[in-house]
């Protein structure tokens, strides 16, 4: 008998959502990492010369902000599995860290720059 053959089926996203969600638990997790170090120095070297605290706080804010936001956002744009999770983890790390630590961690409480 002669006639059409069936559709192929449609392609499988099972994969990519779970790609994308462990990697966003990654990006999370080097986000919390780095945050730490980075957040220890810059903390250790304010507290070391005080009269130099500023610039230091705010270049810390500003690595911050740049890693967790600005690089989240260029993953996320992207559009692999892999890099959109990482970015996205990177920039929810950036907010659960501004949100739990009422800016503290990130840079983001302006009482760190005397306002």
């Amino acid at each position: 008998m002669g006639g059409w053959a069936p559709p192929p089926p449609p392609p499988s996203t099972g994969d990519k959502v779970g790609i994308t969600i462990g990697m966003a638990f990654v990006g999370l997790t080097v986000y919390s990492v780095i945050n730490a170090i980075l957040g220890f120095f810059v903390f250790l070297g304010a507290i070391s010369t005080p009269e130099h605290s500023r610039p230091m706080l705010i270049a810390g804010t500003a690595t911050l902000v740049g890693l967790g936001l600005v690089a989240g956002l260029v993953l996320v744009l992207i559009r692999r599995p892999w890099t959109r999770g990482i970015g996205m983890g990177l920039m929810i790390g950036w907010a659960l860290w501004s949100i739990c630590t009422a800016g503290l961690c990130t840079g983001l409480n302006p009482a760190l720059y005397g306002a």
